[in-house]
């Protein structure tokens, strides 16, 4: 059965002024390309209904609540790390990396981060890390879709640079399809080496 936000208690927020960020992340488990961050500040006066984990929603939705947050935010950043930076320095310090990008883009800055998952991601400002954090504050909601709409347009691209491996349907995670392309025509540049699909396609 799929969570909802009544299923959390109520957040005990640490900050009451207007410049809070919303952080979230897509694309940790996915063999190729970026992972992608995004950090929303909402407008208070202008509240967006409906906002929840972008997982939850069509493609269509997505793409709807993706402008509405674009015209209606007080602002809002997207980070990248890139296949070789998340070879170098892992999966876990690339999405932190990608995270502090995202953060570092808002104009005007934040004042309080609202972070996705367990852990914040090692930037100056003060924050609050929160499990399933998309299902339980707005912001986080609308990083969530930024990222995730972001992210998914960047595997439409790729598959139109590298048809045959099925980008624009899975996304780059570990489907059979994606293996199976994998295992036939090898890597591209944009693959992650580090992960273990793409070494042993490398190494065969």
């Amino acid at each position: 059965m799929a969570l909802k936000a009544t299923d959390f208690p109520a957040l005990d927020i640490p900050y009451r002024g207007t410049l809070l960020a919303g952080v979230d992340e897509v694309g940790r488990g996915p063999l190729v390309g970026d992972v992608v961050a995004a950090a929303v500040i909402l407008d208070p006066t202008h509240p967006i209904t409906g906002l929840t984990d972008s997982k939850t929603l069509s493609s269509a939705k997505r793409e709807a609540f993706d402008q509405l947050i674009r015209s209606g935010a007080l602002c809002f950043g997207i980070g990248r790390a890139s296949p070789a930076e998340i070879d170098e320095l892992n999966i876990y310090h690339a999405t932190h990396l990608a995270m502090r990008r995202a953060i570092d883009a808002l104009q005007p800055s934040a004042e309080f981060l609202l972070v996705d998952g367990n852990r914040l991601p090692g930037h100056a400002l003060p924050g609050m890390a929160v499990v399933k954090g998309d299902l339980r504050h707005p912001a986080i909601s609308a990083a969530s879709i930024i990222a995730k709409v972001a992210r998914d347009a960047d595997m439409l691209a790729l598959e139109q640079r590298h048809p045959g491996y099925g980008f624009a349907k899975h996304k780059g995670y570990p489907t059979r399809e994606h293996l199976q392309a994998l295992a036939q025509r090898g890597p591209i540049a944009e693959h992650r080496r580090s992960f273990g699909p793409v070494q042993r396609a490398l190494s065969s």
